[in-house]
């Protein structure tokens, strides 16, 4: 649960980071047709790389919470409290 929790927080952060930059990026070439700049490129295989690799970093900084929570006796956990 831990994992699944961090992937999904590095994976929206990711997502919402790559939509605002895109959106931007978009509105900037808009702004610069007007002197001639009229290509506009995205590059969809380093955005794929962006949200996997995010992913990855989810799940490496998940590892020793999850492991030191899968040590901990829930009993006393909830008695503490």
């Amino acid at each position: 649960m831990i994992r699944l929790e961090s992937v999904v927080i590095a994976v929206f952060g990711a997502v919402l980071g790559l939509v605002l930059g895109l959106v931007w990026g978009v509105c900037i070439q808009q702004v610069l047709a007007l002197q001639g700049m009229t290509a506009l490129a995205v590059p969809w295989g380093t955005i794929v790389a962006v949200v996997i690799g995010s992913a990855v970093v989810g799940v490496v900084a998940a590892l020793l919470p999850a492991l030191r929570a899968s040590r901990m006796n829930v009993l006393a956990a909830i008695a503490h409290e």
